[in-house]
Parts: structure tokens; C-alpha cells; sequence
């Protein structure tokens, strides 16, 4: 069983120490930009809705003000 250098079974443990983090910043990154991605549509259909508004706001001033 230990006919390996134990230098050798450091290395093995340390590649797979390094996967599961790769594995695990990798999940993190994504919850983070998924966060972003849902704050920034959040923030455009806000700006979409102001924008409608302010056109209703406009077309209705401009239906009842007299040319």
C-alpha cells in the first residue's frame, strides 16, 4: 500500500483539494452573477415602466390641452 513516496499521495490529495475548490468558487461566481443579472433586469423594466409612463403622462397632456 505505501509503496509510493508519500510526496506522491500529497500531490494526489492536493489535485483533488483543487478540483473541489474549481467546483466551488465556480458555483459561487455563478450565484453572484445571477444576482447582478436579476438586480440589473430589475432595474431596466423599472426604467421601462417610467419610460411608459412618462409617454401615457404626455400623450394624455397632450389630448387635453387645446392646439
Amino acid at each position: 500500500m505505501f509503496s509510493l513516496p508519500i510526496w506522491m499521495y500529497a500531490v494526489v490529495i492536493g489535485i483533488f483539494i483543487s478540483g473541489f475548490m474549481v467546483v466551488y468558487t465556480s458555483r459561487q461566481e455563478k450565484e453572484i452573477d445571477q444576482e447582478f443579472i436579476e438586480k440589473e433586469g430589475e432595474i431596466y423594466l423599472q426604467r421601462i415602466k417610467e419610460e411608459r409612463d412618462r409617454r401615457e403622462q404626455l400623450q394624455l397632456n397632450s389630448e387635453v390641452s387645446p392646439n
